[in-house]
């Protein structure tokens, strides 16, 4: 079977790969290499043996020629809400990007197309378990993006076999986000802002890519909205307590409040994005401890049969380890 993976060099595209070259799937990798961990997600793929395709999904003509005969897309490539990019930039990507992979689908006769969406279609405003029916109302450009990408998507269930997977916080080998957070709480530099009972429902990537795998197989998919998130339901407190005991340090009691760093981050975002400066600390970046996300099971177990199976004790293991073995704890 040969599969394209958009956003092929990013954590999760990157994982995706080897996990379909694993099960015998010819692959072929688009993406754009902005980063330096793409960069060396890259190289490590080019080492195995993979070929790159550089380039946007804004490019038609790149774009036509990476889906040509491919059974399977996985469309995981988006603008990213760090970038230090104007809104229409998301536009670009997330929505006329989306559209050039579907249209190339179609031509193509492609079997399965699975986007990549986010629970940041939500917002911070939501209460309760969430499931795929739950009110949307994103609060920034991405997550608006993302949830007019899911809408163009689903637009084109009839003339395409298409599935939305709404993906939840990944972590795991390979993950470069969560690594300041075991770097600061091993060096013990780091403390929650807020009362850290704010709650997280991380998923383990192989468990996410398990979910992916049956959104592109499942006929109950078709057409279809999946959240796919672990199996538990971790605070913030939770979460750092349990990387300190991965990492055997003494845990942190330091606890601090919220106003002081939102008034900070909202004068440099007032201040430095003017002038093309990305600020080191910004609203988003505080939304790791004020959101509250959990979901619902239902829907992904009952249409995907899926479960995750990764506790966050051991992924946050896994993940320290792979941390260490490349030198970055």
């Amino acid at each position: 079977m040969k599969v394209l993976i958009t956003g092929g060099t990013g954590f999760i595209g990157s994982r995706l790969v080897q996990r379909c070259k694993q099960r015998g799937d010819d692959v072929v990798v688009f993406s754009q290499i902005n980063t330096q961990a793409e960069k060396e997600n890259a190289q490590e793929l080019e080492s195995q043996g993979f070929g790159i395709v550089n380039g946007s999904v804004m490019d038609r003509d790149k774009v036509r020629l990476a889906v040509s005969g491919c059974d399977v897309v996985f469309h995981l490539a988006a603008a990213q809400h760090e970038a230090n990019v104007p809104d229409q930039h998301f536009w670009d990507v997330n929505v006329e990007g989306t559209r050039n992979l579907l249209e190339a689908g179609i031509e193509s006769g492609v079997r399965r197309f699975v986007h990549g969406s986010t629970i940041g279609v939500y917002g911070v405003e939501i209460q309760g378990e969430i499931n795929e029916s739950s009110p949307l109302k994103p609060d920034n450009i991405y997550g608006v993006t993302k949830k007019a990408g899911e809408e163009l998507v689903l637009s084109y269930k009839d003339k395409l076999p298409v599935s939305v997977v709404r993906i939840s916080e990944t972590y795991g080998p390979g993950d470069r986000r969560l690594l300041k957070l075991f770097k600061g709480i091993r060096n013990r530099k780091f403390f929650v802002i807020g009362d850290g009972e704010n709650k997280h429902q991380l998923v383990y990537v192989d468990d996410l890519i398990d979910g992916l795998f049956a959104s592109s197989e499942r006929a109950q998919a078709l057409g279809e909205i999946f959240v796919i998130a672990g199996g538990e339901i971790l605070t913030t407190n939770d979460m750092v307590n349990t990387i300190a005991d991965v990492l055997q340090v003494r845990k942190l009691s330091v606890r601090t409040p919220m106003w002081p760093f939102y008034l900070l981050a909202l004068l440099m975002e007032k201040t430095l994005r003017p002038l093309g400066i990305q600020p080191p600390l910004h609203r988003r970046r505080l939304d790791f401890f004020k959101k509250t996300l959990y979901f619902s099971p239902d829907k992904s177990s009952s249409l995907l049969g899926y479960e995750a199976k990764t506790s966050f004790t051991k992924g946050a293991e896994l993940t320290a380890d792979w941390y260490k073995e490349h030198g970055f704890l």
